[in-house]
């Protein structure tokens, strides 16, 4: 029969994310609107931005931190351009924006020292390949297919390249280990449920090292530029932005860590994903016609959870349709070069309430599609 509960937010789509519950727009401090982010009121509010990622995320203290343009892809080619060619490169991708930065690197960059580690949707790599002696490319949490990084124990903690990590769908959902990571990308847009078109890069001493030692043969945009006269540009860590941010998407994403802050801390950020993942565990495991994309239990994401149907293309599109038409369920098709299915966002910003009440739709809809 069809259900009568709905999902009192129904936003399940893997970003840009849901907002946090009890959310309210008009309680945002709006101070900075209309006044010049090089003000000292501007400055200082990019600057307790950057300052409360480092203390909840527990971003040791000689790590920078830093808001950058054009959201977490920003982030990475800022970091590509930068710092790539100084070693060869290990890449390693399983779904398509971890292949789309080894296509920058070979496509655009044109560096030949490249070696690709490549595994179809629904698993990982082997992550044991990495040579400490290289430069180490991944994503964390694969947005698009549903596989994670279960940990950071393959990387050495004797490397002489530097990690870059695409960690977008990741941070504030899933333990980073900053010792093991050099770089790490992400946007505020996914598991904060932010504004998009901005990207936030956290870089180590190794990683600035690189860039103060390291001169790339092509040129830099201004936008990608780190450095000056050989010296990191320090500004940027203290909220001098390289070009004009959204004020509002900015005190937006304090509100967020806020959220944060008082729900407990990244711990209960995480919990509250795990816990969201469960929910959805429970009922894939308990019905023979709906499967995770991730093969193994450890890999599978607790935020953008990828899931395949029993059923042909056209009937998942169907399906999703309808649970858009009924207002239950909006943005949960599975990203456009993944294998048919879904995709639910079960991020903190979701609650476990709202994924429950979703459930015996997802078994109407079905049943109205496949019968």
């Amino acid at each position: 029969m069809k259900p009568q509960l709905k999902p009192q937010n129904p936003n399940f789509s893997s970003g840009p994310c849901s907002k946090r519950p009890g959310y309210d727009l008009t309680r945002l401090n709006t101070s900075t609107l209309g006044r010049s982010h090089r003000s000292s009121l501007g400055k200082a509010v990019l600057a307790e931005s950057i300052e409360k990622t480092k203390a909840i995320l527990g971003i040791p203290e000689d790590y920078r931190v830093g808001i950058v343009p054009a959201s977490d892809t920003g982030a990475m080619e800022m970091v590509m351009w930068s710092m790539l060619g100084a070693r060869p490169i290990d890449v390693f991708h399983w779904e398509s924006f971890g292949s789309g930065w080894l296509a920058d690197i070979t496509k655009q960059l044109k560096l030949e020292q490249v070696n690709s580690y490549l595994s179809d949707y629904g698993s990982l790599p082997d992550l044991t390949q990495a040579n400490p002696q290289h430069d180490t490319i991944f994503t964390w949490n694969g947005t698009t297919s549903g596989v994670k990084v279960p940990n950071g124990d393959w990387i050495s903690d004797d490397r002489e390249g530097v990690t870059i990590c695409d960690a977008t769908s990741a941070v504030f959902a899933m333990p980073m280990p900053w010792e093991k990571l050099d770089v790490v990308t992400f946007s505020w847009q996914k598991v904060l449920g932010g504004e998009g078109a901005h990207g936030v890069i956290v870089l180590s001493p190794k990683a600035v090292e690189r860039l103060e030692s390291y001169t790339p043969p092509w040129p830099l945009p201004k936008i990608f530029r780190m450095t000056k006269g050989g010296k990191l540009i320090e500004g940027i860590f203290k909220g001098a932005t390289i070009n004009t941010p959204s004020m509002l998407c900015v005190v937006d994403y304090v509100d967020a860590l806020d959220w944060v802050a008082d729900i407990g801390g990244v711990g209960a950020a995480i919990d509250k994903s795990e816990s969201n993942l469960a929910v959805l565990t429970n009922f894939v495991e308990s019905r023979d016609w709906i499967h995770f994309l991730a093969k193994e239990p450890t890999q599978r994401s607790n935020t953008s959870v990828c899931l395949t149907l029993d059923a042909s293309e056209q009937q998942v599109k169907a399906m999703i349709k309808l649970l858009d038409d009924e207002g239950v369920a909006f943005d949960i098709g599975a990203y456009r070069d993944a294998p048919a299915g879904l995709r639910i966002w079960a991020g903190a910003t979701v609650e476990s309430s709202d994924l429950e009440a979703l459930l015996p739709w997802l078994d109407w809809a079905y049943a109205e599609v496949t019968q």
